[in-house]
């Protein structure tokens, strides 16, 4: 692995040096875009809108528009907007990880510690573990600041982006049903089917299955063998009269499965 980025953690008046690596990697197939005449592959360039010519990443510098005109940025302007958030991550403050809806989470990375920092970086890993309790921070990454919560798994301290609140968009526009604290027989049927479909969570038990599906048919077109065609999937668009019924082969279904 390759780290992304380095600086410390701040816990308190201990500074802990860190390197900052991606904790996870995308399971899906890597494609290319490809011409549908020729299967020659689509090149995307960056080009001057002006000239039309390519340009070198090497030679290319961010502007800010404003009021018409492109202010230019060097990498010095944004360490300057906040030295201390580019190198640092401050830990504000503790809370619960339970009081953090899920909507907020953003990115996972992996914390390592940097050389003599190996007892400060267990310390804080093995005093959040025994607390319960994740550590609140800001930082700045890529020239954007953000939230993020510190909690250990397993050996590792990791840091996990999560969204500001300004950044969630309001549900006031979607067309819901109200929410509903009656007791119905739908509602006790439904959280019986609940029950009976509760177990213990274990992550190992889920896998990427479409991606493998689609690489089997990636090599089954390659030895030319015909694909089975898509089974249609059946949509049901039947209202509250049936609900009761359908709820009742569901309980049903999950017995016989289970006998």
């Amino acid at each position: 692995m390759r780290s992304i980025w380095t600086g410390s953690v701040s816990f308190g008046l201990i500074n802990i040096p860190i390197k900052m690596f991606s904790a996870v990697e995308e399971s899906s197939l890597d494609m290319d875009m490809l011409d549908a005449k020729d299967h020659a592959n689509i090149k995307f360039k960056r080009v001057n809108e002006n000239t039309g010519k390519e340009v070198d990443y090497a030679n290319i510098v961010k502007g800010y528009n404003l009021d018409g005109k492109y202010i230019i940025l060097e990498d010095s302007d944004f360490e300057a907007a906040d030295a201390i958030k580019t190198k640092t991550i401050d830990i504000e403050s503790f809370a619960f990880e339970k009081e953090i809806q899920s909507i907020y989470y953003e990115q996972p990375y992996y914390l390592e510690p940097d050389k003599g920092a190996m007892n400060a970086y267990g310390l804080l890993r093995d005093a959040l573990e025994a607390s319960g309790k994740v550590g609140i921070t800001r930082f700045v990454l890529r020239n954007k600041e953000s939230l993020a919560i510190l909690k250990p798994y397993k050996n590792v301290i990791v840091l996990n982006r999560i969204r500001f609140e300004q950044e969630i968009r309001s549900t006031a526009e979607l067309k819901l049903p109200p929410m509903s604290k009656k007791s119905t027989k739908e509602m006790d049927m439904a959280e019986k089917l609940i029950d009976q479909l509760t177990e213990k969570f274990d992550i190992s038990g889920f896998k990427d299955e479409y991606t493998a599906k689609l690489l089997d048919i990636i090599k089954k077109k390659a030895k030319g063998k015909p694909q089975k065609a898509a089974p249609k999937l059946k949509v049901v668009h039947k209202q509250s009269d049936d609900l009761m019924e359908m709820l009742k082969a569901s309980l049903e279904n999950k017995k016989k499965k289970s006998s």
